[in-house]
C-alpha cells in the first residue's frame, strides 16, 4: 500500500471502485479517465495521451478496440489494442461530446491532460470518500489482479498489459492470505493417509486390527 506516495499501489475492492465513481469523481471526464484506466489496465500516462481517433471513428462512433500507441507505451516496445467492453462503451458514449479534437483528455491549455493532474484528481476523490493508499497505478494493479484471480493465463494478461517480462507482471499481482490457504488445502488430495482404515489413537479402527480381533 502506498503511504505518502511510497510502497505499492493499493488493490481496490469493488465497493471502493463503486464509491469512487459514484461519490468521489465530480465530472464525466474524471469518471471516463479512470474507467479507461481500469478497463484497459493501462498506465496513467498511456491513458492521458490517448488520441480521440484511437477511440472514436470519423463518425463519432466508438471503435471495437482502443489503441495504445507504441510511442506512448513504456519502453516503446509495441502498439497494443484493447477490446472495449460494454461497460466501458457506455462511459465513452456519455463522454463523447466532451472529447478533445486531438486528445481524448485535453489539457487545460494545450496538449493532453498531464499524468500529475490525473493523480491530483484521484487524491482529491479518495480523500472525499475516505480511501487511503490508492494511486493512479491502483487501477492497473486492480485490473491485472482481477484477471489473474479469474484464471486468465499469464501470457494473455501480459499481452493485455504490455509486459514483455512475466517477472515484471508478477510484481503487479496481489496474493491474498485466503488464496495461500486454498493452495495449501489443495494438497490434501495428495495425502497418503486414507480416511478408510485410518488408525485412531486406540489402534482398533484399521481393517488389519479388525481382522486380528476376530
Amino acid at each position: 500500500m502506498k503511504i505518502d506516495r511510497h510502497g505499492r499501489a493499493k488493490i481496490l475492492t469493488q465497493a471502493e471502485i463503486q464509491l469512487l465513481f459514484s461519490e468521489g469523481f465530480s465530472s464525466e471526464r474524471d469518471r471516463c479517465l479512470f474507467s479507461v484506466a481500469l478497463f484497459s489496465a493501462a498506465r496513467i500516462n498511456e491513458v492521458c495521451s490517448l488520441l480521440t481517433q484511437d477511440i472514436y471513428d470519423s463518425q463519432g462512433k466508438i471503435r471495437p478496440y482502443l489503441l495504445i500507441r507504441k510511442g506512448n507505451s513504456k519502453g516503446q516496445l509495441g502498439t497494443r489494442t484493447i477490446p472495449i467492453i460494454e461497460d466501458l462503451r457506455r462511459v465513452l458514449t456519455t463522454y463523447q461530446p466532451l472529447a478533445g479534437v486531438v486528445y481524448l483528455f485535453p489539457g487545460r491549455f494545450q496538449g493532453h491532460l498531464h499524468p500529475d493532474s490525473a493523480a491530483r484528481i484521484l487524491r482529491k476523490a479518495c480523500k472525499k470518500v475516505g480511501i487511503s493508499g490508492a494511486s493512479t497505478h491502483s487501477f492497473r494493479r486492480t485490473a491485472l489482479t482481477q484477471m489473474s484471480n479469474s484464471g486468465i493465463p499469464l501470457r494473455v494478461i501480459a499481452a493485455y498489459s504490455g509486459h514483455c517480462d512475466l517477472s515484471q507482471l508478477y510484481a503487479y499481482l496481489e496474493v491474498k492470505d485466503e488464496q495461500v490457504l486454498g493452495a495449501a488445502a489443495s494438497l490434501s488430495m495428495l495425502s497418503p493417509v486414507s480416511q478408510v482404515g485410518k488408525v485412531s489413537e486406540d489402534g482398533f479402527n484399521s481393517p488389519r486390527n479388525e481382522k486380528l480381533s476376530r
